[in-house]
């Protein structure tokens, strides 16, 4: 009996060490991303595979002006500033359409998306959600907001292959992500949810009615200070 006890405390303590390891190879993590742009990503490493090659360019975010800042927390994530990355609301409204069946939303705020797309894979597993969470909440302690948003905008997916908004703007509208229009920045930014399917450059009517109403609600978040982003 007192030798089985004397495992169970050692398979305890190795346990915890693990654990207690993850957590700091998580926070060190993070913290070196505080200083320096993501050099690649798992997803992207595998979209390099898979076509041979990725369009990704390195991005002036203090070039970036305002409006084209905005217009990304206007797409995906309004309440950016206000919360800590855990939206629970747009969480809670994304819940009840999918259970409404009045099609699929993400609930994903842009704190979320990065610690996917900077430190995990694509995929929908417990155990990457939970890992999600995780770097959420050392990215939103450890990282100022606009940091937060210069990493989302340098490596999410903007269509197929092309990488940040930089590789976006010169591949779509042919300037740099600096001299995009505000009009331009909300026709990207609306294509986000479905980047390899919508074609910022060719817009149907409804990714133009899209982009048209973030490009407001980026007017609106700059009338108001602009917050996080802008500090």
């Amino acid at each position: 009996m007192a030798r089985k006890t004397t495992r169970r405390r050692g398979l305890l303590r190795r346990l915890f060490e693990l654990v207690f390891l993850a957590a700091a190879v998580g926070v060190l993590w993070v913290g070196l991303y505080r200083v320096m742009i993501p050099p690649t990503t798992i997803y992207i490493e595998q979209e390099r595979w898979r076509l041979g090659e990725v369009d990704r360019r390195p991005l002036d975010f203090d070039a970036l002006p305002a409006r084209v800042r905005l217009a990304f927390p206007a797409a995906e994530d309004a309440r950016f500033c206000a919360h800590s990355g855990f939206d629970v609301e747009a969480i809670r409204e994304a819940l009840e359409a999918n259970a409404e069946g009045s099609g699929l939303r993400g609930g994903s705020g842009i704190s979320q998306q990065v610690a996917k797309n900077a430190f995990l894979w694509q995929g929908r597993s417990w155990i990457r959600k939970g890992l999600e969470a995780g770097f959420t909440v050392l990215v939103e302690a450890m990282w100022p907001k606009a940091r937060i948003l210069e990493v989302y905008l340098s490596v999410a997916e903007m269509g197929e292959g092309i990488f940040g908004l930089e590789a976006a703007a010169q591949r779509h509208f042919g300037v740099s992500a600096a001299q995009l229009t505000a009009r331009q920045a909300a026709l990207i930014a609306a294509a986000l949810p479905d980047p390899k399917t919508r074609d910022p450059a060719r817009p149907s009517g409804w990714l133009s009615r899209r982009a048209a109403q973030i490009e407001n609600g980026a007017g609106t978040l700059e009338a108001s200070g602009g917050g996080c982003v802008l500090d």
